[in-house]
């Protein structure tokens, strides 16, 4: 099974939680993230100061945020193909916890 490669080549803060991506082969989408802000390393981006810090990481062309929090780049290409839903899916165990 091969990897999607994609790369995210520009991000803009587009409302609370919600980041509009642009990818390299010119697709765009807007995400609201609020779903799966939980668990160890997303669960601090509910401070939205935090999540507003959010800046494109030039090596790997992808979102990332001063406390570590990272997502792949084709999870988010597909975000609205099952990925984001998965991610979602994941998040509400986490909120249990």
């Amino acid at each position: 099974m091969s990897h999607l490669m994609v790369k995210v080549t520009d991000v803009e803060i587009a409302g609370p939680y919600t980041l509009h991506l642009t990818f390299d082969d010119g697709t765009e989408q807007a995400i609201d993230f609020s779903p799966v802000l939980y668990g160890h390393y997303y669960a601090p981006l509910r401070d939205i100061n935090l999540f507003n810090q959010v800046r494109l990481d030039p090596e790997v062309h992808t979102l990332v945020w001063p406390n570590g929090a990272d997502f792949d780049p084709a999870t988010l290409y597909n975000w609205y193909q099952g990925d984001g839903a998965e991610l979602a899916q994941k998040a509400s165990g986490w909120r249990q916890v």
